[in-house]
């Protein structure tokens, strides 16, 4: 039995982004807050500025930004850690404790300073750092209290405990804290002073695509900007990662200079990433092109170097970072500033990716491929071509309950959440089937089946192990939404979906909704329908000659062949091993008298979305499903040494022979 290889440095450091992201995102809403009072009503915000008259009231509410930043917050967050780590006991205990390094900092008792700086980092630190030791306190004596004492017990265990771990934290723990806020603080200022801040781009863009922007968004620039916000009114770091320029440009890059889905899909992407916020939506672009790395950096330095030069900031978190979020929490009088430096960054952006992407290698952009980059940069080997290989564990397992899973739950996920929920609505199993996001940190195993994405596929895996398990390169437009209300449609008319096989050919969603086996006695591949040695100049070609052979049998109308061509250009057909099945619409099966396959191998591969093709294999079905033909399809492209067989055979009989039993 072979041991678990140890989760790489970079998985580990998502994973602890991702608990400093479930600390802070749930407090958002808090930090907002704040920062809209403190840019409307201390003595140099709005309301003072351009309505002296409420002066005496805006000194009244101005009172609140010292306790919130100092008190509430830190609480809110030590609580949210506490929680995680052992639920509302392991929240109140961490709560407790961290305010003993929150009063440690703002008390004259270290070195005779007055005052200090929000805690945020002492809460993120001492709030899990309790509940964990309240927790295994409790292991020590569980099961050993008499009965009828449980609840004494547990109060008073909580309350010494959290008392005494209070008293440590403002002993122990608020001189490292000062130390390490006194060092990044004189970091940071060294940076902005030198003018060297554009250079931190060189570490948060390329961070951003790998998926540790939380680690360092959540980890160090939120602390340290509510700092300096606290100081000064208002704080460039949150402008650091937030920026949606660097991301838009490459986008835009691509509705002008990309090919294939890459270009249909990116105005939209653009969209969402720029006014929803959702900056994973374009990571799968750059991983298309790794080149691509070089216009973030690049858009990202010439957006903070605006920024830097025009003084500009915000005055506190902008969670997501969407443009809209932006302008909410601008400092006042800095708007206009502000969004010259996402205009820069977007400019520059577009132009470096503008170069790269006209000077590559002709051919069309896949989005599958940057998903395969993924795994390969994981060093796992890719799920996408059998997303379902899960589901051989739970061939009956019944759909009723799906969650999509990311870092924060908060904006892929969703994004991802709504469009599979509207899919299954079109459907017609809206009532049935319940569709939700998730953080993957507070997932729980109680959903039937989960989706995330293929770079956090093994951690959303982990928490959910009764689940059926999909991974997709994108959550905007994933082929493998319809192979899910493909399942679903399936149970719910009382089928039940035959165990996948151990084979990177997967049948696709459309023709497991129209294909079935032909009448006893009737074939659905003939000799008449075989062609070998042919050849195709590209893609819609083959399936124009595999369409042909389809038609010429009398089973199919000749509308059926468009369908086809409609089918591919939404969702490729391309199953792996150098085969393509392609096949109609759901809505052209009236143009479907009986089953029917044809049969095509070329003799010089050609282009397929990317990939190349030297089977094309043409699919009707009437009906019902033929997943018993589609399954024998599989199994045979699965066999190295059947395909060497395909390849060498000279005639049609011979075809027919290595299919077996695919007539019926």
């Amino acid at each position: 039995m072979s041991e678990k290889k140890p989760a790489s440095v970079r998985v580990r450091v998502q994973k602890f982004g991702t608990f400093l992201s479930s600390m802070i995102m749930p407090n958002i809403g808090a930090l907002i807050a704040w920062g809209l009072i403190t840019a409307l009503f201390i003595p140099a915000g709005l309301v003072p500025k351009y309505f002296p008259s409420l002066t005496g009231f805006s000194e009244y509410v101005a009172t609140m930004v010292g306790p919130m930043v100092t008190y509430l917050l830190p609480i809110l967050i030590a609580y949210t850690g506490g929680k995680l780590i052992y639920e509302h006991r392991g929240g109140v205990v961490g709560a407790t404790a961290t305010m003993g390094v929150i009063m440690g900092t703002s008390a004259e008792i270290f070195i005779g300073e007055e005052g200090g700086s929000p805690m945020f980092l002492g809460a993120m630190i001492m709030g899990p750092l309790a509940a964990w030791c309240m927790k295994k306190l409790d292991g020590i004596w569980d099961g050993k209290i008499k009965p009828g004492f449980e609840m004494l017990v547990n109060n008073f265990s909580a309350g010494i405990f959290a008392g005494i771990a209070a008293i440590a934290s403002m002993f122990l723990l608020t001189p490292v804290m000062k130390a390490i806020s006194a060092g990044a603080g004189a970091a940071v200022e060294w940076l902005v002073n030198t003018g060297l801040l554009p250079l931190t781009a060189l570490l948060i863009e390329p961070a951003k695509v790998l998926f540790l922007n939380n680690a360092i968004n959540h980890g160090i620039i939120t602390p340290l900007g509510t700092q300096q916000s606290l100081e000064m009114g208002k704080s460039i770091l949150y402008l650091l990662e937030a920026n949606p320029g660097p991301g838009l440009g490459i986008l835009l890059a691509y509705m002008f200079f990309g090919r294939g889905a890459a270009k249909a899909s990116a105005p939209g992407a653009a969209l969402i990433h720029f006014f929803g916020g959702i900056h994973e939506i374009y990571f799968p672009y750059v991983l298309m092109k790794p080149q691509l790395i070089a216009a973030a950096i690049a858009g990202g330095m010439a957006g903070t170097f605006t920024f830097l030069t025009f003084d500009v900031g915000l005055t506190s978190a902008s969670a997501p970072g969407s443009i809209i979020a932006i302008t909410a929490v601008s400092a006042p009088g800095d708007l206009f500033k502000v969004y010259a430096g996402v205009l820069a960054a977007t400019l520059v952006s577009f132009l470096v990716a503008a170069l790269i992407l006209r000077f590559s290698k002709k051919g069309e952009d896949d989005l599958e491929a940057a998903a395969q980059k993924m795994q390969d940069m994981k060093g796992k080997k890719s799920s996408v071509a059998g997303a379902f290989a899960s589901s051989a564990a739970h061939p009956n397992k019944e759909i009723r309950s799906i969650v999509f899973a990311c870092d924060a739950g908060m904006g892929s996920s969703a994004m991802g959440a709504s469009v599979l929920r509207n899919k299954i609505k079109d459907a017609g199993f809206g009532d049935k089937v319940t569709v939700t996001n998730s953080a993957i940190n507070a997932l729980q195993d109680k959903y039937d089946l989960l989706v995330s994405h293929q770079d956090l596929a093994d951690r959303a895996a982990t928490p959910t192990p009764s689940a059926l398990h999909v991974a997709v390169d994108n959550f905007m437009g994933s082929p493998r939404y319809d192979e899910i209300v493909e399942m679903i449609r399936k149970q719910q008319e009382g089928t039940t979906a035959a165990p996948a096989e151990a084979a990177p050919v997967a049948a696709p969603a459309a023709v497991a909704a129209t294909a079935t086996e032909a009448p006893a006695g009737e074939q659905v591949l003939t000799a008449d329908t075989i062609v070998l040695g042919a050849s195709a100049a590209d893609r819609a070609a083959a399936i124009e000659q595999a369409g042909d052979l389809l038609v010429s049998t009398g089973k199919v109308d000749a509308s059926y062949v468009a369908a086809m061509h409609e089918r591919e250009a939404s969702v490729s057909t391309f199953m792996g091993n150098s085969l393509a099945i392609p096949h109609g619409t759901n809505e052209a099966k009236d143009a479907i008298h009986s089953s029917a396959m044809s049969f095509i191998r070329l003799d010089e591969p050609i282009d397929w979305n990317g990939k190349p093709v030297n089977f094309v294999i043409g699919i009707a079905g009437a009906g019902g499903t033929h997943l018993e033909l589609l399954q024998k399809i599989a199994k045979t492209f699965s066999n190295k040494a059947s395909v060497a067989q395909l390849e060498e055979a000279k005639t049609a009989q011979e075809i027919l022979d290595i299919f077996g039993k695919v007539n019926s």
